[in-house]
């Protein structure tokens, strides 16, 4: 069959249709995203050991290409948090050329990723690994927040980790500017009453606005010079540089190999969760293989102008879908504010308090933290519960790898016991009622069982988790019988120790004189039994098609072997 390329950008399709109303929803969201991401990108840049311009290149060029090509119509690319050690990982044993062809490399496993249609892996993660890793990154956004809301005075740099931070924030409390705080709550006060007022206006961009004109006042006017700015703590160099290559070798490629494909597998994961959580707010669907090949094309491009790995940025997404953004016409704005602030409104941008912008950021969090879902899954089973707070815990404690790979393994164990639970294995004895039977031949409504003949009953997946339960139940049974009957009539699928624990028992009963005779094997499962060899090992006279047939088998041997 002829592969076909899954690439289907959602801006073309959405321009179809496009009128000035969406253009306008669009605008806004993507001025209030641009404004948002550039303390984000800013500071993303530094941590991860570049200059600050690298991180806004990083978000206007990466940014541009996730929406101009994505699958997603609200997805915003641009760096994350979430790259910060792994970035600064390479630099220091690569340096930044180093980051550079290991970023590209990433952005080609990204782009086959998308080519061979492996971005619908995203389905099998399940929906509590889904909200515990959105309301972890929210907890992680608004700590990381705490600093210029209080306007605390701290000596070097925070703490990388969760509970360092605030061990941190709790050690110089006393410090906390007032001005800062006021400045923090009055701007979380505007977005939160400005929708009572005119849902027209989005509420962040009132708070810019108005916060930023009173703190130049109070400033320039009323001699406060503890209100901390942009400008106060940030120097950008307001250029785009020209594109730079950087040579390949194959000792090279070969060393950074291992930290690229973590690059493309942590992109991927989080460009797809953002997506996926975005989809629950807004209701649409991503084409997640589109999205893979553009997040490629954004980390291919992006380090010939020096920047950082892209991904889909999930604080930025919610901010986006919050404000009215819609389709990707909002993260190019975005792309184009960033833009046009780097190169001509430095000097403007620097006004903006950091108090305000993590006034924005902590309803930004408040709005991702899903406390509304995760109060209604409070009465989900208890093993979804703990995918969930787990998954939570560690995004927040350690980071977003060690919390899905935590999570995904704990639903996998979780999913195994709920089918063992589910899988029952009876016994009997004397007869069998077959009333509601797919297998009665409607002459009668029990089929007796002879003395010296056992019937067992498996209804369920025939698993290495049920194999062992099995084996026990065989164990325990008292007088051994002649003839065993499995009735397998129920068994949607077996695997390799279902095989090998099944192979044992009609070996080791046969070695006690008894036989074995499997009953009602639906044809997939019969398909992997021959497939196996088990019909030279059981006989395959000894595999019926019903519990006539079986039965009948069974008083034969029996009165072969009394005779």
């Amino acid at each position: 069959m002829k592969h076909t390329i899954d690439f289907h950008p959602k801006l073309f399709s959405a321009l179809k249709n496009y009128d000035r109303r969406k253009f306008t929803a669009d605008l806004m969201a993507g001025i209030i995203v641009g404004i948002v991401a550039l303390p984000l990108a800013i500071a993303f840049g530094i941590a991860s050991g570049v200059s600050p311009e690298k991180g806004l290149i990083t978000a206007i060029i990466g940014g541009f290409i996730v929406s101009f090509l994505g699958g997603n119509n609200v997805q915003i690319g641009g760096p994350t948090g979430a790259f910060i050690v792994i970035v600064a990982g390479i630099i220091s044993q690569y340096g930044i050329e180093g980051l550079a062809i290991a970023t590209v490399m990433a952005g080609v496993i990204l782009v086959l990723l998308g080519l061979f249609k492996l971005g619908v892996v995203i389905k099998f993660i399940p929906y509590p690994i889904i909200v515990g890793f959105t309301a972890g990154i929210a907890l992680t956004i608004f700590s990381t927040q705490i600093k210029d809301l209080f306007g605390l005075r701290i000596d070097g740099a925070l703490p990388e980790d969760f509970l360092g931070k605030w061990a941190v924030y709790f050690q110089n409390f006393d410090t906390t500017n007032l001005w800062a705080l006021g400045i923090g709550l009055v701007s979380i006060l505007i977005i939160l009453l400005t929708p009572k007022v005119s849902r027209k206006v989005p509420g962040s961009l009132a708070a810019i606005i108005l916060v930023t004109v009173a703190s130049y006042f109070l400033k320039r006017y009323g001699g406060i010079d503890t209100i901390e700015t942009i400008g106060d703590r940030y120097s950008i160099n307001p250029t785009i540089p020209a594109p730079s290559g950087f040579s390949f070798n194959l000792e090279t490629i070969r060393g950074l190999l291992p930290p690229a494909f973590t690059i493309a597998m942590l992109g991927a994961i989080e460009s797809l969760l953002s997506a996926t959580v975005a989809d629950g707010v807004t209701g649409d669907r991503h084409n997640s293989n589109t999205e893979l090949i553009a997040q490629g094309a954004a980390n291919i491009v992006v380090p010939f102008f020096g920047g950082i790995p892209v991904t889909g940025a999930i604080a930025r997404t919610m901010t986006n879908i919050n404000n009215g953004g819609r389709t990707p016409v909002a993260g190019i704005v975005h792309a184009v504010v960033l833009l046009l602030i780097l190169l001509f409104l430095s000097p403007l941008t620097r006004h903006i308090p950091m108090a305000c912008l993590a006034g924005v950021l902590v309803i930004v969090s408040y709005n991702m933290s899903e406390w509304r879902t995760i109060r209604g899954m409070m009465k989900n089973p208890k093993a979804d519960l703990a995918v969930l707070f787990t998954t939570l815990l560690l995004t927040v404690i350690f980071d977003l790898t060690i919390a899905i790979a935590a999570g995904l393994l704990m639903a996998v164990v979780m999913f195994m016991r709920r089918i063992m639970e589910s899988t029952n294995i009876s016994v009997i004895h004397d007869q069998i009622d077959m009333t509601a039977d797919a297998e009665s031949n409607h002459r009668d409504d029990k089929v007796q069982v002879a003395k010296g003949i056992e019937v067992y009953e498996i209804d369920g997946p025939f698993f290495f988790g049920i194999a062992s339960k099995f084996d026990d139940i065989m164990h325990t049974m008292g007088e051994k019988a002649q003839v065993r009957i499995i009735r397998m009539r129920k068994v949607p699928f077996i695997d390799s120790t279902g095989l090998h624990n099944l192979t044992n028992l009609i070996e080791a009963s046969r070695k006690e004189g008894i036989e074995v005779i499997l009953s009602g094997v639906n044809p997939s499962v019969r398909e992997t039994l021959l497939k196996a060899g088990l019909d030279r090992i059981v006989g395959k006279e000894n595999i019926c098609a019903n519990i006539h047939l079986a039965v009948e088998r069974a008083e034969w041997l029996v009165n072969a072997q009394t005779k």
